[in-house]
């Protein structure tokens, strides 16, 4: 809710000699946390920019999910509700990629929800607390997806990503993914 006046003054910092690292209390910065505006003031003023590899929700999801890795979109977290939420979802579904979404747990069961109502047999994967004690790999159809988080409260709970498998029957054409990057 700050990061444009925090980053002023950040930048003034870093400008005068101190050293700053930038992190997130869970996950990446920038990957649907704040950073952007502080990074690209760092780099328009001259301020060198260094990313230390770690954590990162998006990276293990996809290398665990079983999915195909070799395109795929991060889309991040869908707007919370109304009519823009379900257009985005149907262009998540459209997708000829493995899409990554973020999801908040008390809106879990309603995406999920969603998606039964759209495509039931959608394969998805559930990543909840990658890396953590109570970590949750499920890979199955959208129906049955939303029975096992339905029936076990635990899987509404942590840090969520869910992977929706590439839509049925689209080709990836390079046309198509020039589109999805533009």
């Amino acid at each position: 809710h700050n990061e444009k006046a925090r980053s002023e003054d950040l930048l003034a910092r870093l400008q005068k000699g101190e050293t700053g690292a930038l992190i997130s209390d869970a996950g990446t910065p920038l990957l649907s946390d704040p950073g952007y505006v502080l990074v690209r003031a760092c780099q328009q003023a001259g301020v060198k920019v260094a990313p230390v590899p770690g954590a990162s929700a998006l990276l293990a999801a996809l290398a665990a999910a079983g999915l195909p890795t070799d395109r795929f979109l991060f889309q991040g977290f869908l707007p919370a509700k109304g009519a823009v939420r379900d257009k985005a979802l149907d262009e998540v579904l459209a997708q000829p990629v493995t899409v990554v979404l973020y999801e908040a747990p008390h809106r879990l069961l309603a995406l999920l929800q969603e998606v039964v109502a759209k495509e039931p047999q959608r394969e998805l994967v559930l990543c909840r607390e990658l890396t953590k004690r109570f970590e949750t790999i499920l890979r199955l159809p959208a129906a049955d997806l939303l029975a096992a988080v339905a029936a076990d409260s635990n899987q509404q709970r942590g840090e969520i990503v869910l992977l929706v498998a590439p839509a049925a029957g689209r080709e990836q054409t390079d046309a198509e993914l020039l589109r999805l990057a533009g």
